[in-house]
């Protein structure tokens, strides 16, 4: 329905056009006329006459000086003039169309179209050659072509007409400017296959004519058999060797010939046969081959032409029983002192050898000296291993089978490849040879090269990807040759290790080198994963670089380092890579200096950048010699810095003033004091503790009691007296006080003979004084005593100087000190203690008890 109105759309738009277009071509001519002399169709090189003129009443005006006639060639203007009419003559007009124009205008006013001429200029037509005509089969129509010749950039036309016998006439016009084929739409029979026919082709344009040669045939001639068709093979009894090839053909045909070839090739195998009746066999084809076929057929032997080829039949050949033997190859491995490990490798059969689909290989383990097979086993890889013992000799044969049979066995005793150092060729070599090659060479092994009957090149990748094993590769060459290329599975920027070994019938020996087709500087260096310290130098462990990142062959490694905080050019050391070694000592780093290594890779193309940084310090020994030296050097400035007086004094000093006070070997105690030293020489009354503490109470301002240091050695019974045990808690007597006690009088203290006569009683008294309670007063018992331990030291108020560590053996009342004293301990310990202040003194002052406080809250345990 859509496209039944489109078309009426369609329909409805020519009708109300075409009065338009016909207005438009009646408009352009209504001012005037161009006329073109002698014609508008012309021989190339021809000049022409255009001629424009007005037609009445058209112009501007009555005056013929305002009418401005001008002419166009295309959109060119050639010439130009004032009146009625224009003439001009053209010559040099190229091939095929040119389009002139009239134009008016009426003084500044737009021009006007008046009228316009198209001229053509072609050249004669040419005879048609090569007229052949064809019928396409017993049922076709005849056909005919030609070559046109030159063109005549003119509309020509072309006449095919074929006169028969008995006056008989066919003929076809084809206007089309390329006409060079027409069928006249007739079919010629077998009737009469003497019968002669005549074709002939004219051609006619405005400039002249033409006609070809006359062509005469008869059927025969010009009949070409239809390709044949239905196409088959048939092999008897499922062998390729008596393979049957059918078609089908058209009644008449005579003549066949066959053609062909196995997919993979190019050149065909051609077969010519006579009255073939659509069936030949093939005796030389191929088994377990694609094949292509194609036939082709004819009339007669000498008349006529062969039809086009058939459509092509592909086909697969049967299997037949594998011929050859297969390439095999070994790698002998000892895995312990009673086993090794053989891996077998083979090549594929080729097309040709296989003669079918290998189903699997039968490979058997024969052991030498029984000639009795050990072990059979059938894989459908191309390897195998397994683990046999390594006292007995050994002998492996591999076999290929496919569904109609099995190839012949290869058999290859197990030897050591390697094992005679004789064999072993001479320096081997391996250079790029573009992307995809390496040539490897070598040389003759000597004396022992005579007895070489082959040598075998084997190569693999030095690193594959993990969990990938590296294929293995080889091939044989002549013991005359001494080179090899090798391609097979070869990439760029792999490194590849390649064994050449020389073979002597159950001997052999070899020689490796690693190779690689192209090469680029590693993509990074080394990893450095552990540095330690062994006898005085480093052992450097690092990590592969990863496989796809070396870029080919490394040959060296370099291991550089240099102090940390040096600015100057590091040093390095180079080593020669090694499969199997990744570790390298250093020894030649100072001890406790601190420095940065890195490490990076060479191959033939350049050096890698730097892998991972490592800092590291040698902790080895000093230099023995150099500590000796040190030492003595300390101890003779040592000993003549002592040798001086003065200098050993001030020395003393100061390591007096930074001991510990808690160091201090006498421990400082009211009993130091001169009235303690006084009784002890002058009284031998024994008076008790608990008396001298109970006694009525203290005069208001008890009488001072002039005390002198002076540092002289304590008496024996003071040093007793200050290194006694305290008694056991709840053992000796507790004294009263009044609220104004601050301390006691000289006429309350005991009899000198307390102290010479029982140190105990003294000692209860330092345990009354300790066992005072700050919250104690006048007429309640103190608190108990507690148990103190022997070395306490009462603290804060009314303890005296903590410098002082000398006293007097006898020093009579009122007595001056000397007025020379040794060096004073000056209190500058680095252990600060906030319970031991010091009283303030001056060298030879006198301290006396009204400035001494021993309050009982300053005692702590």
């Amino acid at each position: 329905m859509a496209h039944t109105v489109r078309a009426c759309y369609l329909a409805l738009i020519f009708v109300i056009m075409s009065p338009l277009v016909q207005t438009t071509i009646a408009d352009v001519c209504k001012r005037g006329d161009v006329t073109v002399e002698p014609s508008r169709v012309l021989p190339l090189g021809s000049a022409v006459n255009i001629s424009c003129s007005l037609k009445p009443k058209q112009g501007c005006s009555p005056y013929s000086n305002l009418n401005r006639l001008s002419l166009y060639k295309f959109h060119q203007k050639i010439k130009f003039q004032l009146g009625h009419s224009l003439s001009s003559q053209v010559s040099g007009l190229p091939l095929g169309t040119t389009v002139f124009v009239c134009k008016l205008a009426c003084g500044s006013s737009e021009e006007i179209q008046i009228c316009g001429a198209e001229i053509s200029v072609g050249v004669v037509p040419e005879q048609p050659q090569n007229l052949s005509c064809t019928q396409k089969g017993e049922r076709g129509t005849v056909a005919c072509t030609w070559d046109r010749g030159r063109d005549t950039h003119l509309p020509t036309a072309y006449t095919l007409q074929l006169n028969g016998p008995k006056n008989l006439t066919w003929q076809k016009t084809c206007n089309d400017y390329y006409c060079d084929h027409l069928d006249l739409g007739i079919n010629l029979t077998l009737e009469s296959p003497e019968s002669s026919y005549t074709a002939r082709v004219t051609t006619i344009s405005d400039l002249g004519n033409a006609s070809s040669f006359p062509s005469t045939f008869t059927f025969l001639d010009i009949v070409r058999p239809l390709p044949p068709w239905d196409i088959r093979i048939k092999c008897a009894n499922d062998s390729v060797s008596r393979c049957t090839l059918q078609w089908r053909d058209e009644g008449m045909v005579l003549f066949n010939r066959l053609r062909y070839r196995p997919s993979s090739s190019r050149s065909w195998n051609m077969v010519n046969t006579t009255n073939a009746k659509g069936r030949h066999d093939l005796l030389d084809l191929k088994p377990f081959t694609d094949y292509e076929f194609q036939v082709s057929s004819k009339l007669h032997l000498y008349k006529g032409s062969w039809s086009d080829w058939s459509e092509s039949l592909r086909m697969q050949t049967p299997e037949e029983e594998p011929t050859g033997t297969l390439d095999v190859w070994y790698i002998r491995q000892n895995t312990d002192y009673r086993r090794q490990q053989i891996s077998l490798f083979w090549k594929n059969l080729s097309v040709s050898e296989a003669r079918g689909k290998i189903l699997h290989y039968q490979v058997t383990l024969l052991e030498v000296t029984g000639e009795k097979a050990t072990l059979q086993n059938i894989t459908e890889h191309t390897s195998w291993t397994w683990v046999i013992p390594r006292t007995e000799n050994w002998a492996v044969a591999v076999s290929a089978a496919n569904s109609k049979g099995s190839s012949l066995p290869t058999r290859i005793n197990i030897t050591d490849l390697c094992g005679t150092g004789l064999l072993a060729p001479g320096q081997v070599s391996a250079n790029s040879e573009g992307m995809d090659n390496i040539m490897v060479m070598w040389e003759p092994p000597g004396e022992a090269a005579s007895a070489v009957q082959e040598y075998v090149v084997e190569w693999r990748e030095l690193h594959p990807g993990r969990g990938t094993r590296p294929p293995l590769n080889w091939l044989r060459t002549p013991p005359y040759n001494v080179s090899a290329l090798i391609s097979e599975n070869i990439k760029p920027h792999i490194c590849y290790e390649i064994r050449v070994h020389a073979l002597s019938g159950h001997r052999g020996g070899c020689r490796s080198i690693r190779g690689d087709s192209a090469h680029k500087a590693p993509l990074s260096g080394p990893h450095i994963n552990v540095i330690t310290e062994e006898k005085g130098r480093i052992l450097i462990s690092w990590d592969e670089i990863p496989a796809q990142e070396q870029m080919g062959c490394i040959l060296h490694y370099r291991i550089y380092w240099k102090e940390q905080s040096s600015t100057s050019q590091p040093r390095f050391c180079e080593i020669p890579y090694s499969v199997s070694e990744n570790s390298h000592p250093i020894d030649s780093l100072q001890p406790r200096v601190r420095y940065v290594l890195w490490m990076t890779a060479l191959t033939a193309a350049g050096e890698s950048p730097r892998g991972n940084e490592r800092e590291f310090c040698l902790q080895g020994k000093a230099n023995w010699s150099t500590f000796v030296a040190a030492s003595i050097c300390t101890a003779i400035i040592m000993v003549g810095i002592f040798s001086m007086r003065c200098f050993r004094q001030k020395v003393f000093v100061l390591l007096s003033a930074l001991r510990p006070q808690w160091c201090n070997r006498e421990i400082p105690d009211p009993a130091n004091s001169t009235w303690a030293k006084n009784y002890l020489i002058t009284e031998e009354v024994q008076l008790p503790v608990d008396r001298l503490l109970t006694d009525g109470p203290a005069p208001k301002e008890p009488e001072p009691l002039v005390i002198s240091e002076v540092l002289h050695q304590v008496t024996p019974v003071f040093r007793q007296l200050l290194h006694a045990n305290w008694p056991e808690k709840g053992k000796g007597d507790q004294g009263h006080y009044t609220s104004e006690e601050t301390g006691y009088s000289a006429s309350r203290l005991p009899p000198p003979r307390a102290l010479t006569a029982e140190t105990g009683q003294l000692v209860d008294l330092y345990k009354v004084l300790g066992g005072r309670s700050p919250n104690s007063k006048p007429g309640n018992p103190a608190s108990p005593s507690r148990v103190l331990p022997g070395d306490y030291l009462p603290t804060q108020e009314g303890y005296l100087p903590s410098n002082i560590d000398y006293l007097p053996a006898h020093e009579a009342p009122g007595t001056e000190p000397p007025e020379e004293l040794e060096p004073q301990h000056i209190s500058l310990s680095v252990f600060p203690s906030s319970t031991l202040q010091p009283l303030p003194f001056s060298c030879g002052e006198k301290l006396t008890l009204d400035r001494l406080k021993m309050g009982c809250g300053s005692l702590m345990l």
